[in-house]
């Protein structure tokens, strides 16, 4: 990570008001779609938002899931995506401080589906990692990342991150962290060399995998 947590939560608090806007291009607009159309969250699954900002993932997933838990490490974020889903009387999401290698689930959630878009990249490979670790330790049958990544060699001339403050991986990177933690990448979406979500399914809910004792 090149800055620390409280750099990077000073950084998006200040900016909460305009981040919308900030991120209205079509790189993000598509990621997030897909995001949200890959988790596919029923009416009885509880998602995990992690990242979540102004809720551009948690307040649409609210339509169709049970339950939504949206986690970020700045406050300024989190109040205005409480302010939006109350503009919209959005009662089944709930926004507070957590961060991806500290989710603060409540207790009494089981988390089916975790999602992020747009937020993993601010760690090293190391640490999203262990990131990613502690995702699959939830048990989640699913597990959906958007994010700025490297489908090849990023053109320094028009990179679609800050390399002062970015830290983006390579799809290979992230495939690997997903499989080594029990997902199987079930979709890869390139939305530009520099922006994609990936899918991950974990491995035991996947239609066919047979349980220990080899039964269906």
């Amino acid at each position: 990570m090149k800055k620390s947590l409280e750099e990077h939560a000073e950084r998006f608090s200040e900016h909460a008001a305009d981040y919308d806007e900030s991120q209205d291009s079509p790189e993000y607009r598509a990621a997030a779609d897909l995001v949200v159309g890959h988790a596919d969250a029923g009416s009885d699954e509880t998602v995990l938002d992690l990242g979540t900002g102004t809720g551009a993932i948690a307040l649409p997933l609210a339509e169709s899931a049970g339950r939504v838990i949206g986690r970020d490490i700045s406050e300024g974020m989190l109040d205005r995506a409480r302010g939006k889903a109350a503009e919209r009387g959005v009662e089944n999401v709930a926004f507070g401080e957590g961060r991806f290698r500290d989710p603060n689930v409540p207790e009494d959630a089981d988390v089916d589906v975790v999602t992020s878009n747009f937020a993993m990249h601010h760690l090293g490979d190391d640490e999203k990692r262990e990131a990613i670790a502690e995702i699959a330790a939830l048990e989640p049958r699913r597990f959906v990342l958007g994010d700025v990544l490297f489908f090849g060699e990023p053109d320094p001339d028009d990179p679609f991150y800050s390399p002062e403050v970015d830290d983006p991986a390579t799809v290979g990177v992230l495939a690997d962290a997903f499989t080594d933690t029990g997902f199987a990448v079930t979709a890869v979406e390139m939305v530009s060399d520099q922006v994609g979500v990936l899918v991950g399914d974990r491995i035991e809910d996947r239609p066919g995998i047979e349980d220990p004792e080899g039964e269906p």
